[in-house]
């Protein structure tokens, strides 16, 4: 007896694989981050998260050791030490090589740098620019910096977050003299946008487009390694210095605001305005878990604290939960909400950011990736010393007076 299968033949499998239907709630913030900041998410991202100098330095050296055609690399901090002269000698043997290697450096923030470094770079055949130079600069402009951080190799991988290139950021953040400080690494299309950042500032700083014509484009239309249906969707939101706010204070306004469940926000730099401490203060009474990471006895700014401490009472009274990380200086710049997207980038939750300095934000709706963020932050909480209500409301005249005192220079902090 011959059994015949009268089932209905299967339908033929799909050539590609389909996208699992988007999580409502992803969907919203997506819809909301795409009309605040005017561009759109991009699937098939692939993003990794390095903590503080010994897994950052090591991947920015292999990436720069490995390019084949063009180097793309911007800066707002290259200081002094080790790591600074690594960075400069990998820069100038690719260049050796033949890869075209474009830098450009802050002309305030990279002032540090010692100058042997950049000589041995351009004698290398790297193009230096500088983003307005102090000595040539009207006084208007020597304010607005580039506050970016970017590095891209051959158009495929990109670098960014808070890490600067200084002997500070060496080491695992494991005492005072090393910093705590998180930085990202991308694959897949949400690399343009931080091209399109470079070159924001490669052209403000004397350059021209010429060089982004001359690469070669990748021979398929899907990147190597990625999967255009799958991967973490990212958006790119590069902000400019503004005679008002920019593109960040759309950006957070917009985080705080989409809250739903829990807000957490790491920064080295705490310094709400007016407006950013009602949005908090608002979060927070609406039932939202509003927690905020900043840095403790270490820090490198103390007027940023100084200026933003005018509305720390009324947060706490809100619900708003500060702490203060103790055993280095936090640099990491971190924002995530509801456990679905993660705020990455350059920015720092203060004034500077927000209206005069030149930032890129990667905003990344990923549940798995923000998992993995949270779990750092927990995993620096157990670090901190909270911020506690009542003996803050019997901190000493001398400090409330530095307090009032450093208040009408908060858009420095």
């Amino acid at each position: 007896m011959t059994l015949i299968d009268a089932s209905p033949a299967a339908p033929p499998r799909p050539r590609h694989p389909i996208p699992p239907r988007p999580d409502p709630g992803a969907r919203r913030l997506a819809l909301a981050l795409e009309s605040a900041l005017g561009t759109p998410f991009s699937p098939g991202n692939r993003v990794d998260v390095l903590r503080n100098g010994d897994q950052i330095f090591p991947a920015m050296l292999d990436a720069i050791a490995a390019a084949r055609r063009r180097i793309e690399f911007l800066t707002f901090v290259y200081w002094q030490g080790e790591i600074a002269e690594r960075f400069a000698e990998a820069l100038a043997a690719r260049a050796r090589d033949g890869v075209e290697t474009l830098v450009v450096l802050d002309g305030f923030g990279a002032r540090p740098m010692s100058s042997n470094l950049v000589t041995l770079m351009q004698d290398a055949g790297v193009q230096v620019r500088w983003f307005r130079p102090l000595p040539r600069l009207k006084l208007w402009q020597s304010d607005n910096r580039t506050h970016r951080k970017a590095l891209i190799i051959d158009g495929r991988v990109g670098f960014t977050g808070g890490v600067g290139i200084a002997a500070e950021w060496e080491g695992n953040a494991d005492g005072p003299d090393h910093w705590r400080d998180t930085h990202f690494r991308i694959r897949g299309p949400a690399v343009a946008g931080l091209r399109a950042a470079f070159y924001e500032d490669w052209m403000e700083s004397g350059g021209d487009l010429g060089p982004l014509f001359t690469v070669a484009p990748t021979p398929t239309r899907v990147r190597p390694g990625v999967d255009e249906t799958g991967g973490t969707l990212a958006q790119v939101a590069p902000a400019g210095a503004s005679v008002g706010l920019n593109s960040i204070a759309r950006l957070h306004n917009a985080l705080i605001r989409l809250a739903r469940r829990r807000l957490r926000i790491c920064t080295p730099y705490f310094s709400p305005d007016q407006t950013m401490a009602d949005l908090l203060e608002a979060a927070a009474r609406r039932g939202v878990e509003v927690q905020v990471m900043m840095p403790g006895p270490i820090i490198d700014k103390r007027l940023s604290e100084l200026a933003g401490a005018e509305h720390w009472e009324r947060l706490m009274a809100a619900g708003v939960t500060l702490m203060q990380y103790q055993p280095t200086m936090l640099h990491a710049k971190l924002i995530t909400i509801d456990g679905r997207l993660a705020s990455i980038g350059s920015a720092n939750f203060n004034q500077r950011s927000r209206l005069k300095d030149h930032e890129v934000a990667v905003n990344l709706l990923d549940a798995e990736m923000c998992a993995l963020l949270d779990g750092h932050f927990e995993q620096d909480l157990e670090l901190c010393e909270p911020v506690c209500p009542r003996r803050w409301g019997r901190r000493s005249m001398l400090r409330r007076a530095l307090e009032a005192a450093a208040s009408p220079l908060r858009s420095q902090a």
